[in-house]
């Protein structure tokens, strides 16, 4: 139980910081110069009032001194990590892997804000990711550089591809080309097959999300959604349940076999 709070604890302060890569680094802002402050009224943010989810909870949404508003995105971005970091403590109990793989999480999850909000996927997070992908996938049993490599190349280069043929086709960019090199990440650390089940999970519930908005938001079909943000949740579900799903699924094709 004790770990299991510390975990959580964990979760929330690093949620928390995510929550300042998130705001700043768009913004090209330093992530650690100057201290917090309200968009609102550039108040300092005292240390009391930057508890995780409590402060939230305590100033009811709102700030101490102007009352603006404050964006429910802050305390979602703690919880959410603090749960990514539970569910992979039940996963892979206190192992070097359940460490790199929530700091694999936690670049999802800025990379998924970010892109939610910006449409960009910034390559301070993409490309230092994919280089500790690559070298820790020489310290890992279950996947190897020779297939770190060639899941960053297969996942990258299917989206690459895309993104060429709807160019040649359309004439302007249907995909960003930092979907790509953040499938270089997703596949470096995840190897081939599970950074195809993540395009696959991404794809299928992003045209679900797509077809909403063009029949309750009266959108058309040239209205572009941000990828990364489905990549993000896609990809954490290919680390947990990704291996146990494609197993299943091909255990059909066997069992139909005579």
């Amino acid at each position: 139980m004790e770990t299991i709070i510390i975990i959580i604890c964990f979760g929330l302060a690093w949620g928390s910081f995510l929550n300042v890569v998130i705001y700043r680094l768009p913004l090209r802002m330093s992530l650690f110069k100057p201290s917090s402050s309200c968009p609102h009224c550039n108040e300092k943010i005292k240390f009391y009032d930057n508890i995780p989810v409590l402060s939230f909870l305590l100033l009811r949404g709102k700030c101490r001194h102007c009352k603006g508003k404050i964006s429910l995105r802050y305390p979602l971005v703690e919880l959410l990590t603090a749960v990514s970091f539970l569910l992979l403590y039940s996963q892979y109990s206190l192992s070097f892997f359940f460490f790199s793989s929530c700091i694999f999480a936690c670049a999802l999850i800025a990379l998924g804000f970010i892109d939610f909000y910006h449409q960009i996927l910034p390559d301070e997070i993409t490309l230092p990711g994919l280089l500790l992908a690559l070298i820790y996938s020489l310290f890992r049993t279950d996947l190897n550089l020779r297939q770190a490599l060639v899941g960053a190349v297969a996942g990258a280069g299917f989206l690459l591809f895309i993104y060429a043929a709807y160019y040649l086709l359309r004439k302007k960019e249907g995909l960003g080309l930092g979907d790509v090199t953040m499938m270089l990440l997703i596949g470096a650390y995840l190897g081939w097959r599970q950074a195809f089940f993540t395009l696959i999970l991404a794809s299928f519930v992003g045209a679900l999300v797509g077809i909403f908005f063009i029949i309750y938001q009266k959108k058309d079909f040239q209205y572009s959604l941000p990828f990364g943000t489905f990549l993000a949740p896609a990809a954490f579900a290919a680390l947990l349940w990704g291996e146990r799903i494609i197993n299943a699924y091909l255990s059909l094709f066997k069992n139909l076999t005579p």
